[in-house]
């Protein structure tokens, strides 16, 4: 009787959060959304879909090609700015164009999307100077544009969509990135609670693995025989070399598998954008929701036997 309770409940639940997310902003041809990262990749698609619904699209890319050809391929309404967030001087410049654009209407959706994976490898391989370049792009940068922004966001009672990872929840990999998708959370969270009184929304878009430029099998690959080659011979002993050549493996295999399906990310940031009802976070692909989140709910222990299971072992390695 009551597990037939508990069925009917949770159905009646599902049915009203499907009717009550299906509801959409108005007026959406009248409101401005900042992407960053839109030379390529989730943005670069992002920009293009909310275009093509009308939304008045400022895409700020980090390169002159990347922006010409996102024109080209948009409408008039899109306009594009040069970006790069790990400098307070772009960024402030930045936010200038951005308010000579929306003027007294303020910004409705600001989208840091932004982000790298280089320099990467083992945390031994890496120096301070590595983390803190992927800190800049992923984390501090993220920072800064929304805090620069923010006061036009408010001024709209808009959105912030912070795009993160499931390596933001638990961390499969060494090097800056997933540290600073843990950083991007803590942020978000604090940054939500804080503007709930404005009427501000802040989502977190938390996506699986996905084969994008910033995380293609040839730029990994060569960040961590960069890193490798760097080494002191010390360090190259405990290892081996069969460590980094069964790593390299791992990393082909895992990008093997990788969704290349960037729509599944990008209707997140639509949703969060134009519903009535964002959600505070958005898991993308079904790897995120069948096995990564699930997996940072597990004890530590249990999860650290799922993820080193197939890991290479050093040379030194404890037996």
């Amino acid at each position: 009787m009551w597990l037939y309770v508990v069925a009917a409940l949770t159905a009646l639940f599902l049915l009203w959060r499907w009717h009550r997310e299906r509801q959409m902003v108005p007026g959406l041809s009248e409101k401005f959304v900042l992407i960053t990262g839109c030379d390529s990749g989730f943005g670069n698609a992002l920009a293009r879909a909310l275009d093509a619904r009308g939304l008045r699209v400022l895409a700020a890319c980090l390169g002159e090609r990347g922006a010409a050809e996102l024109r080209a391929a948009a409408s008039p309404r899109l306009q594009t700015v040069l970006l790069d967030v790990t400098s307070s001087q772009s960024v402030a410049a930045a936010a200038a164009w951005v308010q000579e654009r929306v003027g007294e209407r303020g910004l409705w959706g600001l989208v840091n999307n932004a982000g790298t994976a280089i320099p990467a490898g083992p945390n031994e391989w890496l120096s301070k100077a590595d983390f803190a370049k992927v800190l800049d792009v992923n984390l501090l940068g993220l920072i800064e544009v929304t805090l620069s922004l923010l006061p036009l966001v408010r001024r709209a009672r808009g959105r912030v969509v912070n795009v993160a990872s499931v390596m933001g929840r638990i961390a499969a990999c060494g090097g800056g990135y997933c540290v600073s998708k843990f950083g991007v959370e803590a942020f978000s969270d604090g940054l939500r609670l804080e503007m709930r009184d404005f009427g501000v929304k802040v989502s977190v878009i938390e996506p699986g693995y996905f084969r994008t430029e910033i995380i293609s099998s040839k730029i990994l690959e060569d960040s961590i025989i960069s890193s490798w080659e760097r080494l002191p011979e010390e360090i190259k002993a405990a290892y081996g070399e069969k460590y980094l050549k069964e790593h390299l493996a791992l990393l082909r295999n895992a990008q093997g598998s990788c969704s290349r399906d960037v729509r599944a990310v990008t209707s997140c940031m639509e949703h969060a954008l134009t519903s009535r009802c964002p959600r505070s976070r958005y898991s993308a692909g079904w790897d995120a929701k069948l096995f990564f989140i699930p997996l940072s709910y597990l004890p530590s222990a249990l999860a650290d036997v799922v993820l080193t299971r197939s890991r290479p072992k050093p040379a030194l390695g404890a037996a």
